[in-house]
């Protein structure tokens, strides 16, 4: 048997398994019930974010057995961990949302602090909540080791059942988080009683997984597949199906492949293959946080992929899948549709996919699409040659409001909502707005402007989902708009622009804008403005007294401020690979 061994004269765990030096480190692996010949296969990290916070995580840790059964099968030895995931839905309209962003680059840090600890050769890593699925794809960019990323699966759509006290609106249709948090704003202008919010949030969300609309653990999902980490359709099942099971094996099985073959995950992201994935995007109608997420995941490979390169490809992009919450349908009924591979084969129609990208399988992206039969059904995909919008669900802005750009949703509104003038209303924070919207003490026809939430003054660069839900909720989502540095849930919908940058902490002319000022909002020709001249804006900065005090003097969140750069490149914390001296799997 010992003549049969791994060589693994070029893989990390060599120094924790090889040679009479690591004798002490080899009774550790006895401990644990490992046999010699475990000890002396590669190891493999399978790591999940599973925890009892909500329901996207639940079902990780059944779903990395099914995962530790394909290593094993194709003779590697997986070590199961976990790290920490703080889930948007929980931690939404409150102090824990500034935990949200800062927890993605956590994920990354522990999983590659995991990594090189142990000596592991490779990395498989199941995901189910928003910050999860990039910071997971980040780390293995940063580790660069062979990578397979698998989903955790979306939740099953809610459906109130025949009887039920609630209002007709929510009768007959399937019924995701976003609708209860729109649910709160019926409650608040009186078009809703609370006994039946009540009833209402006991049938919303019926099962484990991530939220079914294309908000952001779906579009974060939809890359892992379009930029070639995960196995094609992997993305798609719904959590409580137990065929996903299939795909964890075969997520197993393929991280063994691939580090036989030597294949990394830089080989497998590059610029092209973040192309694809932000095409994938535009398509669905995507969430807006994509723009924050693709940048720093091309920051871990060291490729120069900002929030105006994912625009670009955002503004010649079709939007030709009909998903909540620009569009009627959830991930169940993209999976039913055929899924991400469906999309990817229309793309490729019109000449819109890098085909030469390799993916988690070993192959390329040309190929796996060429095994994919089934087209497009013309309810849930359309055909790309008959898409609902010609251009992309997201759209980037710029202008003397957003020097550093911004990004906006317009996927399922039409034309003529794509503009708006108005004065503006200012907020120093979330909170007051949000008590603003529920007094009703805001004006038809305003700009509501949410500053001191970017990814340093905030801190946390927070989601606004609370307010812009229960603008919706009072039938006011088309009459005002929003722009914020802060961000917006994958779940928002109406003219809410996010990820102003500079932010108002670092002096961005969004910290300037003084209530009753013009601001006009054109996703149409991409600006962003504010009328006045440059003089005025520059007076305006002569006379500001600096960034706003927060309560955050010490802990993880100070760090996180005092590290975090732009939301344009991404809210990163690090030089990123432009700047190692080193790759792990080579150390």
């Amino acid at each position: 048997m010992k003549n049969d061994r791994t060589d693994k004269s070029h893989l990390p765990s060599r120094h924790v398994t090889q040679g009479p030096a690591r004798a002490p480190h080899r009774s550790y692996y006895y401990a644990m019930g490992m046999t010699e010949e475990e000890i002396h296969q590669p190891l493999v990290g399978v790591a999940t974010c599973w925890n009892e916070a909500a329901p996207c995580n639940i079902a990780l840790n059944r779903q990395a057995q099914s995962v530790k059964m394909g290593v094993k099968h194709a003779n590697g030895t997986p070590r199961e961990f976990t790290t920490i995931t703080v889930t948007d839905g929980i931690a939404m309209g409150h102090e824990g949302m500034r935990s949200s962003l800062a927890s993605r680059e956590a994920i990354a840090d522990t999983v590659e602090l995991t990594m090189r600890g142990h000596c592991y050769d490779a990395i498989v890593g199941l995901a189910g909540c928003d910050k999860s699925l990039p910071g997971m794809m980040m780390a293995m960019v940063r580790l660069n080791t062979p990578s397979v990323f698998i989903y955790g699966g979306s939740i099953l759509p809610g459906r109130v059942p025949a009887g039920s006290d609630v209002p007709d609106a929510y009768k007959d249709r399937d019924l995701t988080v976003q609708d209860m948090f729109e649910a709160v704003g019926h409650q608040q202008n009186g078009t809703m009683s609370e006994a039946e919010l009540e009833v209402l949030e006991r049938i919303a969300c019926p099962s484990a997984g991530a939220c079914g609309g294309q908000f952001t653990a779906n579009t974060m999902a939809c890359v892992s597949e379009a930029i070639g980490l995960a196995l094609p359709n992997s993305s798609g099942a719904p959590a409580p199906y137990e065929s996903r099971d299939q795909y964890g094996k075969a997520s197993g099985e393929a991280v063994m492949n691939l580090l036989e073959k030597n294949i990394r995950a830089r080989d497998i992201v590059t610029r092209k293959s973040l192309e694809n994935a932000a095409r994938i995007v535009a398509c669905t109608g995507g969430s807006t946080n994509a723009g924050l997420h693709l940048p720093a995941i091309a920051h871990e490979a060291g490729i120069d992929f900002d929030l105006f390169d994912v625009c670009d490809i955002f503004r010649d992009t079709p939007y030709f899948v009909d998903l909540k919450p620009g569009g009627q349908y959830v991930a169940k009924d993209l999976y039913e549709a055929g899924g991400v591979p469906v999309v990817m084969r229309e793309l490729r129609k019109a000449g819109l996919i890098h085909e030469d990208c390799i993916t988690a399988t070993g192959e390329s992206i040309g190929h796996e699409l060429d095994l994919v039969a089934r087209e497009a059904d013309g309810r849930v995909i359309y055909p790309v040659d008959t898409p609902l919008t010609p251009t992309g669900g997201v759209v980037g802005l710029k202008g003397n409001l957003a020097p550093e750009g911004a990004i906006v949703k317009v996927a399922g509104m039409k034309a003529e909502e794509q503009t708006f003038t108005g004065p503006a209303r200012v907020f120093e924070c979330e909170e007051d707005a949000f008590e603003a919207v529920k007094k009703r003490a805001y004006e038809e026809g305003e700009v509501i402007v949410i500053r001191n939430e970017g990814p340093s003054g905030g801190p946390g660069m927070r989601e606004m989902l609370a307010t812009t839900a229960a603008l919706s909720g009072q039938g006011m989502g088309k009459k005002v708009a929003l722009i914020t540095d802060g961000r917006f849930s994958g779940a928002t919908r109406g003219f809410c622009v996010g990820h102003v940058g500079p932010e108002a902490a670092h002096g961005g002319p969004i910290g300037l804008v003084k209530n009753g000022d013009m601001i006009t909002i054109d996703a149409t020709t991409g600006a962003l403005t504010v009328d006045l001249s440059d003089a005025e804006l520059e007076q305006r900065r002569a006379d500001w007294k600096g960034p706003r005090e927060t309560i955050y003097a010490s802990g993880a969140l100070w760090k996180y401020a005092k590290l975090v750069g732009g939301a344009q490149k991404g809210a990163v914390t690090h030089p990123g690979a432009a700047e190692e001296r080193h790759v792990y799997m080579d150390l």
